[in-house]
């Protein structure tokens, strides 16, 4: 059983288990927005905070300590690390910011540098979050596990945009594609196949983001937040949707679903063992390469694990801290032990 890291509102939750589960908080007061852990070394976990800077651990969680400086922004709103690129024991750091830029680490978070040349896309332009039109920022960045070097970075809202080497150089978003991206996804077993959970639907490239192609058949909610395929089959893919941002993210006014599909069948909407759509957020999946079939999946009402590939769910027994996931939850990681 892997360790599961939630960023919530309040604070980053550690939820552990041995022969029980156990909470651990952290980053009480900052706001965490994002979280990855290094797939070369599982002790050093990378949190990014609305305000507060990236903070990162270096034994598993149990203490944090500050780690952006060279990065230009407080805000961090993204943040990944490479498997397929980075020296024998650290794998590379990527960090997304608001306003939108991208910023590189190849010693675990010591040293930054900007990838500047994301900025000068010609769609730049274009960028904004509805929310706050004078802005924007890197909603979700995702190396690939199949191709050293080639990152997509997901910009909310505007573009989905690659580099096919660490950043020296971009390539900007193509013509159908996915214009307000929550997450990507790749797979090892797939190379070149990257799947999008957007605002304006699902999309999956079969050609390293080349061209895209929408699949909605059956799916009766098309505002996507999360995306996840079973780690054991690149044809199975779990997503988290609602009829839009008024339902998907606030705990008051929330209405939202999870939806399954596999191989070339249509999405079916999955409710076995999981809460009422009714006053829940749109759920976040995290999946772990050591467990085919399993996928992880947190909201405001708890943690669920499906051993099936999302056809059925059930909650975990986690002891969270009063009121810990009241106000929703922005994003979750697998730990292993």
């Amino acid at each position: 059983m892997v360790s599961l890291v939630v960023a919530a509102e309040r604070a980053l939750l550690i939820a552990r288990f041995a022969s029980h589960w156990s909470v651990e908080t952290s980053l009480e007061g900052r706001e965490p927005d994002c979280v990855a852990v290094d797939p070369r070394d599982s002790s050093r976990v990378y949190c990014g905070t609305r305000g507060h800077g990236l903070w990162r651990s270096i034994d598993a969680g149990r203490r944090w300590e500050p780690a952006g400086r060279g990065i230009a922004h407080e805000r961090l709103t993204a943040v990944s690390v490479s498997r397929v690129e980075g020296t024998e024991r650290l794998g590379v750091v990527y960090a997304g910011t608001e306003p939108s830029a991208m910023f590189r680490s190849d010693d675990g978070g010591d040293a930054w540098r900007e990838l500047s040349g994301m900025r000068t896309l010609p769609s730049s332009r274009t960028w904004s979050f509805p929310p706050r039109p004078s802005t924007h920022h890197v909603r979700w960045i995702e190396p690939d596990p199949s191709h050293p070097g080639l990152v997509y970075v997901a910009i909310e809202a505007g573009a989905l945009v690659r580099t096919p080497d660490g950043g020296r150089t971009w390539v900007d978003r193509v013509p159908r594609g996915p214009y307000d991206t929550h997450t990507a996804a790749t797979h090892p077993l797939a190379p070149d196949r990257v799947y999008a959970a957007a605002g304006d639907g699902y999309f999956e490239s079969l050609d390293g983001g080349g061209a895209w192609a929408q699949q909605l058949d059956g799916l009766g909610h098309r505002y996507l937040v999360s995306v996840a395929a079973d780690p054991g089959d690149p044809d199975t893919v779990v997503v988290s949707a609602a009829a839009g941002p008024h339902v998907a993210y606030r705990p008051r006014t929330a209405e939202a679903y999870v939806y399954r599909k596999s191989s070339r069948h249509p999405w079916q909407r999955i409710d076995a063992g999981l809460p009422d759509s009714g006053g829940t957020v749109a759920s976040h999946f995290a999946t772990h390469q050591r467990e085919p079939g399993v996928i992880y999946a947190v909201n405001n009402r708890g943690a669920y694990r499906s051993g099936d590939a999302g056809q059925s769910w059930a909650v975990l027994d986690i002891p969270w801290p009063s009121g810990a996931l009241d106000d929703g939850v922005s994003a979750l990681t697998c730990l292993p032990r």
